[in-house]
This record gives C-alpha cells, sequence and structure tokens, in this order.
C-alpha cells in the first residue's frame, strides 16, 4: 500500500515503502517454515517504492540542474 502511494500521491514515501518491504521480505525468509500469503504484495511494494525513490533522485537532479543553469546565467 505504502509503495502505491509513494508513486501515485506523495513521493517523498518512497524510501520508506523500499526500506519497509526489505525488512518484510527479511522477516518472511527468515522464518521458513510459515506460509506467507501476501509475499507477491510485499515484492510488489517494495519495487515501487524502489520506484518511487529512483523518480524521486532524479526529479530532485533535474530541479538542481535547472536551478543551476539559470543561475549560471546559461538559461
Amino acid at each position: 500500500m505504502l509503495g502505491i502511494l509513494s508513486l501515485v500521491c506523495c513521493g517523498l514515501l518512497g524510501p520508506f515503502a523500499w526500506v519497509m518491504g526489505g525488512r518484510a521480505r527479511k522477516e518472511m525468509d527468515a522464518q521458513p517454515q510459515v506460509m506467507w500469503t501476501n509475499r507477491g504484495n510485499i515484492a510488489a511494494g517494495w519495487i515501487l517504492g524502489i520506484v518511487s525513490t529512483v523518480l524521486l533522485i532524479g526529479g530532485i537532479l533535474f530541479y538542481v540542474v535547472v536551478f543551476a543553469a539559470v543561475a549560471s546565467g546559461n538559461g
């Protein structure tokens, strides 16, 4: 759920979805005797968190480059 929200509403949630999804996956791997039914959902949230984080970093870098170009007078 957090992964979807990070992609659709608020990109700042992306790193949190990435970390929480990674922790949940490690917890599932530590308990192989338990039959986990939501492994696919957790993997999807983890991946969406990664995608959202990459897009967030890309957007920040874009604005930094644009701001630097305008500040130097080349824009």
